[in-house]
């Protein structure tokens, strides 16, 4: 049986979901060698409109290189809860930033609340990480990619001389995902 993993990671623009979609991707294809494609979109506003930023991670060959079938969702924004919760596949994963997603519908899909951006300003010290915190839960919850390839991939990706603080963000994403006990 072949292995096809979509995620969708979606906010507003400025939030880092480009930067964290290529991490993702990076880790899978160059550090755990598996196939994974990477893709965005943006609202006409960029930066304050809505963003989006999808990969793929797959075994095989990977035919279109967009999400249809959705195993997990980050959403940082209400507006994106809203949009994008229907593309969830039944046994998906809802992850949002619970101090900004009251709302959650319902649906066949778990729902992870973690309080993503509240954790890059008070545990990092910067809300600037709130995507790579994020991306410290998803590698906990989703289980798709190792922790080691994701820190490879942020320490090549990040801007120089903000490793130490994006390794930060991401082990307090770690650290948040286990007490949701996933």
């Amino acid at each position: 049986m072949s292995f096809r993993y979509e995620v969708r990671l979606s906010g507003e623009g400025g939030q880092g979901l480009v930067l964290a979609g290529k991490v993702l991707a990076e880790a899978a294809a160059i550090y755990d060698d598996k196939n994974a494609t990477q893709s965005q979109s943006y609202g006409p506003e960029a930066r304050g409109g809505a963003s989006r930023s999808e990969v793929i991670i797959s075994d095989e060959d990977i035919d279109y290189p967009k999400a249809v079938n959705i195993d997990l969702l980050l959403a940082l924004t209400q507006e994106s809860v809203n949009k994008y919760h229907s593309d969830l596949k039944d046994d998906g994963i809802l992850l949002v930033d619970s101090d900004a997603c009251s709302e959650i519908p319902e649906g066949k899909f778990k729902v992870y609340g973690v309080p993503i951006i509240q954790i890059a300003r008070e545990k990092v010290g910067k809300v600037l990480v709130a995507n790579i915190v994020a991306l410290g839960v998803i590698t906990e919850v989703a289980k798709v990619v190792t922790r080691e390839a994701v820190e490879a991939a942020i320490l090549a990706r990040v801007p120089k001389g903000t490793e130490e603080l994006n390794l930060s963000a991401f082990k307090a994403g770690v650290e948040a995902a286990q007490e949701l006990g996933s």
